[in-house]
């Protein structure tokens, strides 16, 4: 049964869509008749320029909005936006995820440790999304199903370490998945139509990974709609006890 199933006129909100993964769920969710309304935030609108010409052109269903996530103010501003024009979603994905910046990269030893750039990778790869769980809740809070899906890493398996190196990227997106299974147990008392669920997308062509995408084989570097498409099909085919739980892009699921 898709979740979907039964829905007319779904609310879906995409978080961090100004590229890559973030973009490509808009522009497939804005081909699907049965979104009525796509909410996708962006941090700068440099940066953002294919979302916000999309914006143009499905005016009367993409609203597109400014947000950081490791702001909490902003959250609860975006959030009080949504909800002056829908009382319900139906479907969110939290894409954002930091790998690289400017100075910060993936530390491949002990003496690479930084203690401020652990803090920027769990402030945006962690904290954000346990802030949107915890702003988001009103709007689950409905009678049809919903899905709240949020993109992490196979890297973040602790159970599937053997390579090691990558410290604060592996550390926050393994804090990720604590975050959301524990908000999982909460949502199935205060909001339990709703399913929560971390998504491993593999490796895909996007800016995050395309410093370290030179051992990767042809055949497991995914282009970005083939990358949506997976997710999409594994959200659709989510059951009732499945909240909580850590998915491959193949519907597998992932150690924790």
């Amino acid at each position: 049964m898709s979740f979907l199933e039964g829905i007319n006129n779904a609310n879906a909100l995409i978080v961090g869509a100004s590229q890559g993964i973030g973009l490509g769920f808009v522009q497939k969710l804005l081909q699907d008749h049965r979104f009525a309304k796509v909410y996708a935030t962006y941090r700068q609108p440099e940066s953002a320029s294919e979302l916000l010409t999309l914006k143009d052109e499905y005016s009367d269903r993409l609203i597109c909005l400014s947000m950081d996530i490791t702001d909490e103010s902003q959250i609860v501003e975006v959030v009080q936006q949504i909800s002056a024009a829908v009382n319900k979603l139906h479907l969110v994905v939290n894409c954002v995820g930091l790998l690289h910046e400017e100075t910060l990269q993936p530390e491949k030893s002990l003496k690479r440790i930084e203690p401020e750039n652990l803090m920027r990778y769990f402030q945006v790869n962690s904290i954000g999304a346990i802030l949107l769980a915890k702003h988001l809740l009103p709007l689950f809070r409905h009678h049809e199903r919903s899905v709240f899906g949020s993109i992490s890493a196979k890297v973040g398996s602790i159970g599937d370490n053997q390579l090691g190196g990558w410290y604060g990227y592996r550390a926050s997106k393994a804090a990720l998945n604590m975050l959301m299974r524990t908000a999982a147990i909460e949502y199935k008392r205060t909001s339990p139509k709703t399913l929560i669920v971390m998504l491993h997308p593999g490796t895909t062509d996007t800016r995050l990974s395309r410093p370290f995408q030179a051992n990767v084989p042809a055949e497991k570097l995914f282009s970005v709609e083939r990358t949506v498409n997976q997710l999409l099909a594994v959200i659709e085919q989510l059951q009732d006890g499945d909240s909580g739980q850590f998915f491959s892009w193949d519907g597998s699921r992932l150690p924790w």
